[in-house]
């Protein structure tokens, strides 16, 4: 039995294999390395944050993204963005030197077990482990709007869906967005000679600016310091501080997850979105149906309007119930937060003893940072020391929720750390 399996090899899930083998865990790692960088992420595309913001985390700090470019040959420099390639390639070479080997089969099934869990592949193989943590990314938590859902695949996809755009190229498409992938999304339409137009619900489109230079007077830096999600003490707040986060009022936390670092695009795709792509603001699709040549959409604010395609850069949602690959009876026993997401404590163990989840669908915990690559290194150290944590306590067999509805690692501690 493995002390721990990791499903999912994307920065979070290659961050917490990497310090998990270091504390000398007994480990399996599942998934295929950058998966959604590689495959979800259209060729051309720019990685929104700083470099130095976008390391995986290793305990040793040796893998990270400048000493890769530096090996390359390249500079990881401040406000020049990465291309998503780049950071793939970075991803898979991390993987190689600081996780010891990727199954890259899928897991398709996590089930309790008496002591811990039990985990299927796709093949059928089953693998039985005392703890498990989910780093599953934010595939399983794609958002289509309610109207574009019953529509075939070949007339309406998710931003997320493709690696290739060169399939629209001379097509007429349909943008639905305000934030960074619809942006950028459209922008490379509109370069490979696609007619493509933008939708947004918002009266204005926002853009992030032109960060300012790394060293700057000492009176600048204090009063809006660089951060790894953007400057300023907020910013600074949410994305190195997300332990403290976790202690605020869970009501306070839901307003920062619905209002904080909302949809913008990035300073580097203003002047390619703006002379290239025609965009309509305050308008939304209320009803969607298949025509002849494409779709048919009824915008709210503006009369109907026909594409061949719709695109919908409308983000990801993560809640409990798309958890698929839990099993029923460990899915249904996970405690929630307000807006529908598994509940997690201090160290991101769900009311589930020995289920440890990562990434997006930890946000309304953790805070904004969790939705970016930043937000790994909190993650992976932080997570492996409440598996140990759990190993010492011992893992009961199946799903227990505290009834209060609290993870139970808010409840009073009974090991060190």
């Amino acid at each position: 039995m493995y002390d721990l399996l990791v499903v999912g090899a994307g920065p979070y899930g290659l961050s917490i294999a990497s310090h998990a083998a270091a504390a000398g865990l007994r480990l399996r790692v599942f998934g295929r390395p950058m998966a959604s960088w590689r495959d979800h992420m259209p060729a051309g595309m720019y990685l929104k944050s700083e470099p130095w913001a976008s390391h995986l985390s290793d305990p040793d700090r040796r893998w990270r993204l400048d000493a890769y470019c530096a090996g390359r040959g390249t500079t990881a420099r401040h406000g020049e963005p990465i291309p998503v390639e780049v950071f793939a390639e970075y991803g898979l070479w991390f993987a190689r030197n600081a996780v010891p080997g990727v199954d890259e089969r899928t897991v398709t099934g996590i089930a309790p077990r008496t002591g811990g869990f039990e985990a299927v592949t796709e093949d059928g193989e089953v693998f039985a482990a005392r703890t498990v943590a989910l780093a599953v990314g934010v595939m399983p938590f794609v958002e289509i709007p309610p109207p574009l859902r019953g529509l075939p695949r070949d007339l309406v996809t998710h931003s997320s869906h493709h690696h290739d755009l060169s399939r629209f190229g001379g097509r007429d498409v349909t943008v639905i967005g305000g934030g960074q992938a619809a942006l950028e999304t459209a922008a490379l339409l509109a370069e490979q000679g696609t007619r493509v137009r933008l939708l947004a619900r918002a009266d204005r489109l926002c853009w992030n600016d032109v960060p300012p230079p790394w060293r700057r007077p000492r009176w600048q830096s204090a009063r809006a310091p660089h951060s790894g999600l953007g400057c300023g003490w907020r910013n600074w707040f949410y994305a190195e501080r997300p332990g403290l986060y976790r202690r605020l009022p869970e009501p306070t936390r839901a307003r920062i997850a619905s209002t904080a670092l909302g949809p913008a695009g990035a300073w580097w795709v203003r002047d390619r979105v703006e002379t290239a792509v025609p965009v309509r603001l305050g308008q939304e699709v209320t009803t969607a149906r298949a025509v002849p040549g494409g779709v048919r959409l009824e915008v709210r604010g503006a009369g109907p309007l026909e594409t061949e395609h719709v695109i919908a850069a409308t983000g990801f949602r993560a809640s409990r119930d798309r958890l698929g690959m839990l099993a029923d009876e460990l899915r249904g026993t996970l405690a929630v937060v307000g807006d529908g997401s598994p509940a997690v404590g201090r160290d991101f163990e769900s009311s589930c003893p020995g289920l440890f989840l990562a990434g997006l669908v930890t946000a309304s915990g953790f805070g904004p940072a969790m939705r970016f690559v930043h937000g790994a290194t909190f993650t992976a150290g932080t997570l492996v020391k409440g598996v140990r944590r759990r190993l010492r306590a011992g893992v009961p067999g199946g799903a227990i929720a505290v009834p209060d509805g609290r993870s139970r690692q808010d409840a009073p501690d009974t090991l060190p750390a």
